[in-house]
């Protein structure tokens, strides 16, 4: 899950939060100043982390805290239909040249995944092998990546519970000191500001975080589908144009518009080998 492009949703996600954010506050005629307080601070956001590290061991905490780098960048890889496109030549390759011809477009396959599938394929390894081959790979993929956005689902659910510790906190501590009457406005401020503190670490830091994390792990494991029933549908040597109908129902209707000049090189391909 890692790539080249910038990610301009996760950037107008974060950045854009934070400007509404500040817009709000400024808004209403008062000063940043008064939403900061140091001691809510501590207990809300150092709270949290602290409790979430207590989730994970220590190298899973900071593998899912360098998760965040991810959501800025474009995923890194071949799009669904720039691997049907693949899987196209490579039905074609076999349909003229046999299974055994494969072998020699593996060293130009960039994709670990596709190759190492093809290289089963060209073994002669047994179909249903290939798949539990593939597919155990696929959930141990996807294991990994879980263990990722699980440590800002965590930290999102810590957010609001230390921000009510907080909370009640300062209240107490407004309650101990009644008879001041002055104090006892700038005291609730800052027993409900450890509560706002919370909101934020939760709806404008860990969610999009973790929802993003998790979009691109669902993209990666249905282009990695897309390849297993390719292979698959390779090996038992059928038609290249029916294995391309077969891929396209993973696409979406952009997505299958878009390939509409490599649906007739296929379709070109398919009756030159039939």
């Amino acid at each position: 899950m890692d790539g080249d492009k910038v990610d301009i949703a996760s950037l107008i996600s974060i950045f854009g939060g934070l400007v509404v954010i500040i817009y709000g506050i400024l808004s209403t005629g008062a000063k940043l100043t008064s939403y900061i307080d140091y001691p809510s601070i501590i207990i809300t956001f150092g709270g949290a982390f602290m409790a979430t590290i207590g989730c994970f061991k220590m190298p899973e905490f900071i593998n899912g805290m360098k998760g965040m780098n991810l959501i800025f960048k474009e995923p890194q890889g071949s799009k669904p239909g720039d691997i049907i496109k693949t899987i196209i030549d490579l039905a074609n390759v076999s349909r003229k040249e046999g299974l055994l011809a494969l072998d020699e477009a593996t060293s130009s396959i960039e994709d670990p995944f596709l190759r190492k599938g093809v290289m089963l394929v060209v073994d002669g390894t047994d179909p249903d092998l290939v798949r539990g081959i593939l597919e155990t790979e696929l959930n141990s993929i996807e294991d990994r990546h879980k263990k990722v956005w699980s440590v800002w689902d965590k930290l999102g659910e810590m957010g609001p519970a230390w921000g009510m510790i907080g909370t009640l906190i300062g209240l107490i501590n407004m309650l101990n000191d009644l008879q001041d009457a002055s104090s006892i406005g700038p005291n609730m401020a800052v027993a409900l500001i450890t509560t706002l503190y919370g909101s934020i670490l939760v709806n404008w830091l860990a969610t999009p975080v973790s929802g993003k994390l998790q979009e691109n792990n669902a993209n990666e494991i249905a282009t990695k589908t897309v390849i297993v029933e390719g292979l698959l549908s390779i090996q038992a040597g059928e038609n290249p144009r029916v294995i391309e109908e077969k891929l396209k129902t993973f696409l979406s209707p952009a997505e299958k518009e878009s390939m509409g000049g490599a649906e007739n090189e296929a379709a070109d391909g398919g009756q030159a080998n039939g």
